[in-house]
Order: structure tokens, then sequence, then C-alpha cells
């Protein structure tokens, strides 16, 4: 569904053309039927046809501190349940890796799911090379413990200090493979300085378009975002359902499609 229009594939065998009498302006019929018939297959195959594979990553990760404890947030992948939806709407394949959520995803697509922010990375470089699209709605943790615990910590285990390493970035890993006619679409959940932060972000991830929203669309059934281009203009600004705008955003990105 694009807007509120559904597309139907149509089959030579079901599109049965109007016979046409004969008259002294058969040819010129012929020829307006012709040029009929070829608009409405461009109208009703043009998204098919540019059928792409999306690949989405979805969902929060954990880094655990023992076999109980562990860092993580509060994604719920609604949003990449919602885009997932929206690429199988319009015959895109949806290749989703996930962090632990509870949504279910629809039935069609390829699922992989994951735990770990390096297991998500691993996902989707392996992934990326075999993709059209990849759009980065997971919040997978920036950081994960420097030493994690094989038995359950105590109280008197902890020292009161947690020493932490940064993870990989997998956006910017994929940004640094990315071939040509390749999109990466980011995104920015940013409570102050949203823009400056998003378009800094979007550099250091090479990304082609970065959406950026507040901690308000956690868990959140609506939300509402702006998305900027390369050249960090504002080229976007949606707000509703997160059904309704994953469906506007890859209708944005068809036309930036090779």
């Amino acid at each position: 569904m694009i807007g509120n229009t559904t597309l139907f594939p149509v089959s030579h065998r079901n599109f049965h053309r109007p016979k046409i009498a004969t008259t002294p302006n058969q040819k010129s019929l012929r020829t307006v039927l012709t040029i009929a018939d070829v608009t409405f297959f461009i109208f009703h195959f043009s998204f098919f046809t540019l059928a792409k594979r999306l690949l989405i990553t979805s969902g929060p990760t954990r880094e655990y501190l023992d076999p109980v404890r562990f860092l993580s947030n509060a994604s719920s992948g609604k949003m990449g349940c919602a885009l997932a939806t929206a690429a199988l709407k319009i015959g895109w394949e949806a290749v989703v890796v996930s962090g632990p959520v509870a949504v279910e995803y629809p039935p069609g697509i390829e699922l992989y799911p994951v735990v770990s922010t390096e297991e998500m990375y691993e996902s989707a470089l392996r992934l990326f090379p075999g993709c059209d699209i990849v759009i980065g709605a997971a919040a997978p943790c920036d950081y994960r413990p420097k030493n994690v615990s094989e038995k359950k910590l105590s109280k008197s285990d902890f020292s009161g200090i947690l020493e932490l390493a940064e993870t990989r970035d997998i956006l910017a890993s994929l940004g640094q493979i990315k071939r040509s006619g390749q999109i990466l679409v980011a995104f920015a959940l940013e409570t102050h300085d949203a823009q400056n932060r998003a378009l800094q972000k979007m550099r250091q991830k090479n990304a082609d378009f970065i959406v950026v929203n507040s901690p308000a669309a956690i868990h959140a059934d609506e939300t509402a975002f702006e998305v900027y281009d390369r050249a960090g203009a504002a080229v976007r600004s949606m707000n509703g359902s997160k059904k309704r705008l994953a469906d506007q955003l890859l209708e944005m990105l068809i036309p930036h499609m090779k």
C-alpha cells in the first residue's frame, strides 16, 4: 500500500483487452489502447519491478555482566517490525536482524535473531552485500563490560566501578563497505541539539539519510520524526503510526534507487 492506494499485480492471463469493432478509425483506437495498456502496467508494476532486498536492524542488544545482569535499552522493535511489513506490502524482500524483542515479525521475512551488539554486527556485515538497502532501526548497546563473570555477581563482589569498552559501530562499518547503488538509512534518537548531532552521525556512518526522533518514540505505536539527506536538508517531516511512517519512508526511498 502506498498512501491510500493498494497495488495489485495483474497478469496477462486476467487482463482482458476490450474487443474493438472494425471502424475507419480502428488503427487509431488500437494505438490509443496500446498506450493505455502500457500506462496501466507501468502504474501497477512500477514498485514490483523495483523489487529490492531490504536489510533492517531492529530492537535492542544486550551486553551481559554475568549470567543474569546485562546492559541494554528500552527499544521495542516496533519500528523494525513496521518497516518489514511495509517492505513485504510492496513486493520487497525483508531481511531482519533483531535483538531480543516481544513483537512478532510478519511471516515471509528472513529473521536472524541476535543478542549482543557483536552478533548483530557480524550478521549485518554478512548480509549487507546481498541487499540493496539497509535501515538501521535497531538501538544496539554502545558499550559492553570489559569483564564478564561466569558466575552471578553478589553485592560483595561488585567494587562499585564498572569498566566498559566500546562496541563496534554497525552502520559505520556498513557505510565503509557500501557499494555504488546501495542506500544506507540511519536512525538517531536525540534529546537535544537533534539536527546537529544527527548530521554528525550521518557523516560518521556514511549514511544517505538519517531519521531523527526523540525518546517519546520508545515503545510507542505512534511517533514523529524528521528525515535529513546527505546535504543536511530536511527532506521529510512525518508523524503518525509507525506502520504509516514505515510506508512513507519506503515510498520516499523509491526515487533514489538505481
